[in-house]
């Protein structure tokens, strides 16, 4: 079972690696720089070097990168769009030099311009990236909460992106539990996590689920509202993560924590947590 949490790249890249080894993370996931600026340092050829010789000694994967939150493909505003596909292909060659196994990728806000238009707009995005940046790093779309404009938080939505895309087998999805629940899927008993992963199996594929963001939920189910809580702390609970952690279906994905964090402990609380209640 790959278990982990999202870690600081602060220092040198390659230190992301010594934090989640001494968390005790066999996966983990990172910004490969800044997340709210469009500058990014260049990764230096030794760092990279460094980073790929680590992930392998400590059995880290798969690594993941998370999508800078500036970036923007389901923008109506033309400079803005253009912009975030440009980061986007920079960032997403950053994952490939780092030898990343997946990109997660918010699916955007359609800025009042309509979720069509919005679920549009990502997709003629996302083909133009594939076809300039043709990366090894495979996308995962992040289903959402839905918080005001965002698209995302309809499993029907990223079957619309998935159908517009030129080359879908490039494409997986990252499933985010707290955003499912706030989203509206009631996966707090067994019937509704079942009926759940049915309705997603039906719509997109489970087979397309590579990481899942294990994250209880402050918010109350369909709420909208993207507020993560500690495992076992919030209105998903613990007896329903761990029904979801050990659910024969969802086997194969990565376990990934973005769960609140004011120290490393509560990294290291989070983890222990997870890996109890996973039975395998």
């Amino acid at each position: 079972m790959r278990i982990g949490v999202h870690v600081s790249i602060a220092g040198k890249i390659y230190d992301s690696l010594e934090r989640a080894k001494a968390l005790g993370c066999n996966t983990m996931q990172i910004f490969s720089r800044n997340p709210r600026g469009w500058q990014a340092t260049k990764l230096e050829s030794s760092d990279v070097a460094e980073f790929r010789k680590l992930k392998e000694k400590y059995d880290i994967r798969p690594v993941v990168v998370h999508i800078p939150y500036i970036i923007n493909l389901a923008t109506p505003e033309d400079a803005l769009y253009k912009k975030s596909i440009e980061a986007y292909i920079e960032d997403i060659k950053r994952a490939d030099e780092l030898g990343a196994e997946y990109f997660v990728t918010h699916l955007g806000s359609h800025v009042r311009s309509g979720e069509d238009e919005g679920i549009k707009r990502f997709g003629v995005a996302l083909n133009e990236i594939i076809r300039k940046a043709r990366p090894r790093t495979m996308i995962l779309l992040e289903n959402t909460a839905g918080s005001g404009s965002w698209i995302g938080y309809k499993f029907e939505h990223i079957r619309k992106i998935i159908d517009n895309l030129r080359d879908p087998e490039r494409v997986g999805v990252c499933l985010d539990t707290a955003h499912t629940f706030e989203g509206g899927y009631d996966i707090r008993t067994k019937e509704g996590l079942e009926a759940t992963l049915k309705r997603f199996d039906k719509i997109i594929g489970i087979n397309r689920i590579k990481v899942v963001h294990f994250n209880d939920s402050l918010s109350p189910i369909g709420s909208h509202v993207d507020r993560h809580q500690h495992i076992g702390k919030g209105k998903i609970g613990l007896e329903a993560l761990g029904r979801i952690i050990n659910h024969v279906r969802l086997k194969e994905a990565a376990f990934i924590m973005e769960t609140p964090k004011k120290t490393d402990k509560d990294d290291k609380k989070n983890l222990a947590v997870a890996k109890k209640l996973y039975k395998g």
